[in-house]
């Protein structure tokens, strides 16, 4: 992962293990291709509407983040899978606020 668009729950350089195919729920962090770009992103999934999911980033404050406030829901064929654990260079779990 680069960029700070997930900090605090997830920092650059973080490796994630991601369950292709899951069922996603608002809350998940989710890997998913960029709707306009030839490039995968790492967004928190905030709801779902009939042009797909909602993707957030956790830091809406960071420089260069984009997510769903520049393009839009992401419809549910791009979206590639759930995060489940980071697993270097801190192992984690916990990849829901609060």
């Amino acid at each position: 992962m680069t960029g700070d668009s997930m900090l605090p729950a997830l920092r650059p350089g973080d490796w994630l293990l991601v369950r292709t195919r899951a069922r996603i729920a608002p809350g998940d962090v989710v890997v998913a291709s960029h709707p306009r770009q030839d490039r995968l992103i790492v967004k928190r999934a905030a709801w779902r509407d009939q042009g797909g999911w909602w993707l957030e980033s956790d830091n809406q404050q960071a420089m260069g983040r984009q997510d769903s406030w520049d393009f839009g829901a992401v419809p549910d064929e791009l979206i590639v899978g759930r995060v489940v654990a980071r697993y270097w260079p801190r192992p984690s779990v916990r990849l829901r606020p609060g």
